[in-house]
C-alpha cells in the first residue's frame, strides 16, 4: 500500500498573547498522498494558513506528530527542516514573493543558488521551467514588465525548479482576474497530471473546486474531509 507523504497527527498551534491561549489549530489529523490534489479550505481564522506552515516546515506543532516521507519532522534540526523546504516543497504564494530588480530567470534560479548549483546547470534548468509554464519569451523581463499572471508562472517556475514532491500554494489566484486565475489553474492541473502532489490553501469555493479533495477547516478543526467527484472540467473551459 502506497506510504502517505505527509501525515499529521493530533497536531495543535497554541499562540500565547499576554495571559491568553489562542488555538490556531486544536487536534487536526491528515494524511496526503503522493501525486493528490488537495484543496484546504476555510475562513479567516480557521487555521489554514497555520496549516499551511506546518505542512512546508515553515512553523512548528505546540504538540502533536508530523511525519513528512516517513521522518518525524519534530526530530528535525533547522538545516534539516530547510533542506525539506529548498529540496522537497515547492512554495507559491499569493504576492508572488519576486525579487523586483531580477529578471525572470534569475527570480527562478534562486532555490538553486542557495543549493550551491553550477551556474549552467541552474541556468539551463531556470530555461526549461520557464518555457514549460509558457515563458519562453519573458526569461529576461523583470517582475514589474510582467502581468500579473506572468508573475504568478514566473513563481510557479520557481517553486518547480528544484523537482520537488510537493507544489503548497497559498492563494494562489488571490491578486489576478478570474481570467487569469483559470489561466492559472490549469497550470496547476496540468502539474497534478504530470505527477506532483499539490495542495492548494484558498477560501474560495470555484478555486477549491478545482482539486479532487477538499479538507475544510472551521475554528482550528477539521470540518470535513471529502473527495471532490466533480472537479473543474478543463475541456469545457
Amino acid at each position: 500500500m502506497t506510504q502517505p507523504i505527509i501525515q499529521i497527527e493530533h497536531i495543535a498551534k497554541v499562540y500565547e498573547m499576554g495571559s491568553e491561549e489562542i488555538f490556531a489549530l486544536r487536534d487536526v489529523s491528515l494524511s496526503i498522498y503522493p501525486n493528490e490534489y488537495v484543496a484546504i479550505m476555510g475562513p479567516s481564522g480557521s487555521g489554514k494558513s497555520t496549516l499551511m506552515n506546518m505542512l512546508g516546515c515553515l512553523d512548528t506543532p505546540t504538540s502533536g506528530v508530523y511525519n513528512f516521507k516517513g521522518l518525524d519532522v519534530n526530530e528535525m534540526d533547522d538545516n534539516d527542516l530547510a533542506t525539506i523546504r529548498n529540496k522537497e516543497i515547492g512554495f507559491v504564494f499569493q504576492t508572488f514573493n519576486l525579487l523586483p530588480r531580477a529578471s525572470s530567470l534569475r527570480n527562478v534560479e534562486l532555490p538553486l543558488i542557495y543549493a550551491g548549483e553550477s551556474t549552467s546547470k541552474r541556468k539551463q534548468r531556470a530555461e526549461d521551467v520557464l518555457t514549460s509554464v509558457g515563458l519562453q519569451d519573458r526569461m529576461d523581463h523583470k517582475p514589474n514588465e510582467l502581468s500579473g499572471g506572468q508573475r504568478q508562472r514566473v513563481a510557479i517556475a520557481r517553486a518547480l525548479i528544484t523537482n520537488p514532491a510537493i507544489i503548497l500554494a497559498d492563494e494562489p489566484t488571490g491578486n489576478l482576474d478570474s481570467k487569469t486565475g483559470v489561466e492559472i489553474m490549469k497550470l496547476f492541473h496540468d502539474l497534478h497530471s504530470k505527477g506532483n502532489t499539490i495542495i492548494l490553501v484558498t477560501h474560495e469555493e470555484e478555486i477549491a473546486r478545482h482539486a479532487h479533495r477538499i479538507v475544510r477547516l472551521k475554528d482550528g478543526l477539521i470540518e470535513s474531509d471529502e473527495k471532490n467527484s466533480q472537479p473543474t472540467n478543463y475541456e469545457t473551459i
